[in-house]
């Protein structure tokens, strides 16, 4: 089955610890259309503090779902290529994308 590409949108998101659990989670950054407590389904990669320590920043083509009528969550396939956005990269994404109050 082919990805639907127009249901995919371009999201920061970056690497946290889970309070509960004291694992890395995948998160949205703040100042995006999705809440910064949303759910992110990723490569397990970016959640491996091996590979990427704790508030590295990732840009991810990820789109709004749920799961049988669930908690909606973002999901990105795992077989995206990674991409570490710098702070520069992430301010510049930010601005770009910013919401504006009519």
């Amino acid at each position: 089955m082919a990805r639907e590409s127009w249901a995919y949108r371009e999201v920061a998101v970056e690497s946290r610890l889970d309070p509960r659990t004291g694992r890395l989670c995948i998160r949205p950054v703040p100042g995006q259309a999705y809440s910064s407590s949303l759910r992110v389904q990723c490569s397990r990669l970016l959640a491996d503090p091996e590979h990427y320590p704790a508030g590295t920043r990732f840009l991810l083509s990820a789109k709004l779902t749920d799961r049988q009528g669930g908690e909606p969550f973002l999901f990105a396939w795992h077989g995206d290529p990674v991409v570490v956005m710098t702070a520069a990269r992430l301010k510049r994404f930010l601005e770009e994308r910013r919401r504006l109050r009519i």
